[in-house]
Formats: C-alpha cells, sequence, structure tokens
C-alpha cells in the first residue's frame, strides 16, 4: 500500500516538495457530486474548462471509491484519507434516523479531517456545501443541512443559521450587488449559487483550502439516467460554474501559487430492478412490525445487515441461507461477509453486506415482492469494482505535473495529496514516512 502512495505522489506530483521547499499558497478541491470520468475523457460532454484543467495539469482515468459509493461517506473519505470504518460515515444518514436526520454534523466524524489539520497549521479553510460539515472548524462555511420532505421551509431558511461566519451571506449579497434569496437554492439554480459562493470566499478572503461541492449532476443522473439530456444540462452548468472559480483565482494575482484538484464521490449506473431483502427476512420471521432480529439498511446498490443482538452468529448463518436460496440470487447479489467489510474499510457494525449487482438496487421495503423489474432512474452505492461505478480526478496548476495520466488512483490519496501540497502533517499515518521522490522547479 505504502509503494502505491508513493507512485502516485510522485507520477502525479512535479512539486509535492523535499523538506521545506515551498508549498502552495492554496488548495481549491471541487467535487462534482456523481462525477464521471467521461465527463473531461470524452469530447462530446459540454465541459471545456474541465479539459483545460486537465490539459494543463495531470487527471485519472478513474478513481476507486469506498464501500458504499453514496456522497456523505465518500466526501468524508476525500477529507479524511480514511474509509468509513474508521472515518464513522458510514450511509448518507445513520441506521434507524429518524426522518430528515442525516448525518450533518462534523462532531459525527471520527478522524482528524483537512478542516483541522489547516486549522492547526494557522491557515484559514472554506467550505461551500460540503457534507458533514455543520459545527466544523471551517473558516468561511456554507454547510449541508438541507431542508427535507418534512420540513415546512426552504433552503436557505434551514441552513442559514449554520454558516460561518453569521454574516457572510449578507457580506456575498453586499459585494456582488445581488441578495442570496430561496429562489437561489432550488435546485435549477443551486449550482450557479454554490459557485457564486466559492468565487466570493476566494476573491474576498483567499483561504488556503477552499473545498466547494457541486450538486446537480448527481440530482440529474438519479432523475433521468446517466446520459440524458438533462445530465448534460447540469454538467455544463457546473463547468461554467467551475470556470467562474478558475477566472476568479486569475483576477486575484493568486494563480501561479494555486493548486486547482477536481474530484467525485462516485460514478452512476442505470437501474433496473430493485430488490427488498427486507421483504424476505419479514416473510422468515425475522421482522414483525417494529420487532427484528435482523433487519437490512439499503443505500443505493449495497445493503448492510443488522442483528438486534449485535455479533448474532445464529441469526446471520440464516439470514445468509435464505439469501442463497433465492432463484438467481447471483444475478442479483453477491453476500459480503464481515471479514470482507472490514478488509475494505466498511461499516464494523454489521454482520454481511450485499453488493448489488450492475443494475440492481436494493430497497428498505419490509412488504410487497421481493423483486421488481422497471426503470428506475441512475443508481450508486455499489462495490466499488467496476468502471461505471468509479468517479474522476484532474489536479492543475501549482506543484502538478503537467501531462501526467494515471490508470487508477484511490479516493483516500487525495487528503494525503493536499496535505503535501499545503505542506502540513499527513492526515494518513505513513504517508508523512514518503520517501524524498519530488522534484521541484518552484
Amino acid at each position: 500500500m505504502l509503494l502505491k502512495k508513493i507512485f502516485f505522489v510522485a507520477v502525479v506530483l512535479g512539486a509535492v516538495m523535499p523538506a521545506g521547499a515551498q508549498s502552495a499558497k492554496h488548495v481549491v478541491l471541487i467535487s462534482i457530486d456523481g462525477l464521471r470520468p467521461e465527463f473531461y475523457l470524452d469530447p462530446s460532454w459540454p465541459t471545456p474548462h474541465l479539459k483545460q484543467l486537465k490539459q494543463l495539469g495531470a487527471y485519472a482515468r478513474q478513481v476507486t471509491g469506498v464501500f458504499p459509493t453514496v456522497t456523505y461517506p465518500s466526501h468524508t473519505a476525500i477529507i479524511t484519507g480514511q474509509p468509513p470504518g474508521k472515518h464513522g460515515i458510514y450511509y448518507n444518514a445513520p441506521f434507524e434516523a429518524p426522518k430528515g436526520r442525516w448525518y450533518w454534523e462534523d462532531s459525527a466524524i471520527k478522524v482528524p479531517t483537512l478542516w483541522k489539520a489547516v486549522k492547526q497549521a494557522g491557515l484559514t479553510s472554506g467550505a461551500v456545501m460540503w457534507p458533514v460539515t455543520v459545527g466544523a472548524p471551517v473558516d468561511y462555511n456554507f454547510p449541508v443541512r438541507r431542508a427535507d420532505g418534512d420540513e415546512k421551509t426552504d433552503q436557505l431558511s434551514v441552513t442559514r443559521p449554520y454558516v460561518t461566519p453569521a454574516g457572510l451571506l449578507d457580506k456575498m449579497a453586499a459585494a456582488t450587488g445581488a441578495p442570496v434569496t430561496a429562489e437561489d437554492f432550488k435546485y435549477s439554480n443551486i449550482d450557479h449559487t454554490i459557485g457564486r459562493m466559492a468565487a466570493f470566499i476566494f476573491k474576498q478572503y483567499q483561504p488556503s483550502l477552499l473545498a466547494v461541492h457541486f450538486v446537480q449532476a448527481d440530482h440529474a443522473q438519479h432523475e433521468h439516467g446517466r446520459d440524458a439530456r438533462e445530465v448534460k444540462e447540469a454538467v455544463a452548468a457546473i463547468d461554467s460554474m467551475i470556470g467562474l472559480v478558475m477566472t476568479t483565482i486569475k483576477e486575484t494575482g493568486q494563480e501561479s501559487g494555486t493548486t486547482v484538484i477536481v474530484t467525485g464521490d462516485h460514478g452512476f449506473v442505470d437501474a433496473t430492478q430493485s430488490v427488498a431483502p427486507n421483504a424476505l427476512l419479514a416473510e422468515n420471521g425475522l421482522i414483525s412490525g417494529n420487532d427484528w432480529k435482523a433487519k437490512f439498511y439499503t443505500a443505493g446498490g449495497s445493503a448492510f445487515l443488522y442483528t438486534k443482538t449485535p455479533g448474532d452468529t445464529a441469526v446471520t448463518q440464516q439470514v445468509a441461507q435464505l439469501l442463497r436460496r433465492i432463484p438467481g440470487s447471483d444475478k442479483l447479489f453477491r453476500i459480503i461477509t464481515k471479514e470482507e467489510l472490514a478488509a475494505i474499510g466498511a461499516n464494523p457494525e454489521v454482520e454481511l453486506a450485499l453488493a448489488m449487482k450492475k443494475g440492481v438496487v436494493a430497497n428498505n421495503a419490509a412488504k410487497g415482492p421481493l423483486v421488481r423489474n422497471k426503470p428506475l432512474g441512475g443508481a450508486h452505492g455499489y462495490y466499488p469494482d467496476f468502471n461505471e461505478i468509479y468517479t474522476g480526478f484532474i489536479a492543475s496548476g501549482y506543484g502538478i505535473r503537467q501531462g501526467a495520466a494515471l490508470e487508477q488512483l484511490r479516493m483516500l490519496d487525495i487528503a494525503p495529496l493536499i496535505c503535501r501540497l499545503l505542506g502540513i502533517p499527513s492526515l494518513v499515518e505513513g504517508t508523512g514516512k514518503l520517501p524524498d521522490v519530488f522534484q521541484t522547479d518552484k
């Protein structure tokens, strides 16, 4: 594993630097939710700014994510360098959480984050719509604390109390001459708003680390599938906002000392089948109303088995036997053992998991048919071992070797890369001991 990290950093970086060498002044970390490598590899996608960054810097043909490949565990992996089993954000929402209660708070993260590392180094940070950042030690922060279906209010009203500093949005409105309204946070407008906020924060405060999360490409793929017209429109809008951020960096005179990294959290699969593993458990007496001995918690292309008594081997074996008896089960899912879950760094609290086959998703229903066949739009959450679910990576600017191309890298390598660029101690044990294999002409 150490050799892989050395290779990744050595190939990508022209200047992630020998001890004592100059560091990047700024890193702008951009996440496109649902980013697929073809967005910048395929000429048919309307992404001139992504392609410019790729041409001027380094890129990967695929990035291996964490399990499950969903937004909150993945974004937390990006800013910690650790998998869900260590950082503690196992899904988007905790198991058995009340409706609308997701992993919002930074306090849920069990390991050090880039935010804390940057602050400890005496540097500043900013974040726009980055998951799990409510209450995070981010100097300029518009976190994700979104309205849910059971909240009788709008996105802006829900989020405003958690923005830091408290007057950030008012300062942005005064500086840009455009008030921030609830309309700006509707899905048709939200990525434009995110881009404006990111540009304002960089121009006004020039933080050492600015993390930005664009969301509409994910929403469009869920609604319309991987390659619908609406997806290309969403991706084009995000690309234009990345262009705004790039222009702002240049206008502030910080281009030569800034590194821009674009990555994502997962790819997408067009789903046509839905499986309800809890219906199987209910049929066999393991779930009865609110009482249960075993229950699956699903995350798109995956499902995770909890037992009422943790570590209940007998119940776990019973569930495994029931799953194997499903006709054609090998075409629906693969059973992931507890040992395999530990090896990939997934949730340690569950007894086994289901990795759904490509195009199959799981749902939490305990009633109704076990399998439904119908077009379901786009999905993710799958085990990260096939092309469509991989995400992407581009890095350009200070410290990045132009023309470097990687076939594959890990999502977990991104945080150590940022630490090296900023010249701060690595969050991940071992990476600080990498030999001095880097060159710099800075």
